[in-house]
């Protein structure tokens, strides 16, 4: 088999595996509370890579790090998974499955927004035409496509949605930075983040042992939306001749996602849903042609 062909399979199972995250985070909602999803699925990601770490024969890469990387994966670990989960997680218990998963799906445009600041980059005229394009398609999903009324569905949900966003297209940047192995990076990251969640759940006394479908849906988080995808797509990368062959694939999830959504938890997709994400991955791609 191809490089090329086991790379678009990596991809593939990748992109599979995170359009159904939106649909698993709502019905694990259903048994367990956000914070319980949170602290759950991440002790079973953290799992996740000691295996993997463990059949890769990686744990003298761990030993070789210095201080420095020490205190750059606790400050990555509180931004991710610690930050951004904790605040998803909530967005997604306050707003309807196909919102939060659409909103969230304009990381990409903060990342480019952030990049000025954190990357010193400049962006042109065009860039600035596809973030207000792709935050217009936003308002549309907000507002459920009353955009005359200025109402939105769920201002508190909204928000939260939104300020996902922005702690992952900051962890993101901040990890281009980070020289390391990325199963290194993934794995202390997740070490500290975890370590932040049990503080916090032990702060709070928020910490419950979930019901047999609960621990099936923090399982399933853990291990799809935190764990093993991340391996595929870095998979995927590495095998890929060029980036752009396989990660255009990922515009893929978030249409797999509403399908989904729609089949398992039963919500009807709105016609401004639609319309939103078609907007918003519009403004992406322009951006990305702009670059070109």
């Amino acid at each position: 088999m191809k490089k090329q062909t086991k790379a678009y399979l990596f991809a593939g199972a990748a992109v599979l595996c995170w359009s159904t995250v939106g649909s698993a985070f709502k019905l694990s909602l259903r048994e367990v509370d956000y914070f319980n999803l949170l602290f759950w699925s991440v002790l079973v990601s953290l799992l996740v890579f000691v295996v993997f770490i463990s059949l890769k024969k990686q744990w003298v890469l761990i030993k070789q790090q210095k201080t420095r990387d020490i205190f750059r994966s606790a400050f990555m670990g509180l931004l991710n998974p610690f930050l951004y989960y904790l605040i998803l997680f909530q967005a997604y218990d306050l707003l309807l499955a196909q919102e939060a998963l659409t909103l969230n799906y304009l990381w990409p445009v903060v990342l480019v927004l952030l990049s000025i600041p954190i990357l010193k980059q400049r962006i042109g005229f065009l860039s600035i035409i596809a973030i207000l394009v792709s935050f217009a398609g936003s308002f549309v999903i907000a507002t459920g496509g009353n955009i005359l009324d200025f109402k939105f569905t769920n201002t508190y949900g909204v928000i939260l949605a939104v300020s996902s966003t922005i702690i992952w297209a900051s962890f993101w940047l901040l990890n281009v930075r980070d020289k390391r192995n990325e199963t290194v990076k993934l794995f202390m990251n997740f070490v500290f983040g975890f370590a932040f969640v049990a503080i916090y759940g032990l702060i709070t006394k928020s910490i419950k042992l979930p019901e047999i479908n609960g621990i099936i849906g923090v399982t399933y988080v853990g291990i799809f939306e935190m764990g093993i995808t991340f391996f595929l797509w870095m998979s995927a990368l590495s095998l890929s001749e060029t980036t752009a062959k396989v990660s255009n694939l990922i515009y893929f999830a978030p249409f797999l996602s509403l399908i989904i959504v729609n089949l398992t938890i039963g919500e009807e997709i709105r016609l401004a849903t639609i319309i939103g994400l078609v907007i918003i991955i519009g403004g992406i791609l322009l951006q990305k042609g702009n670059k070109k």
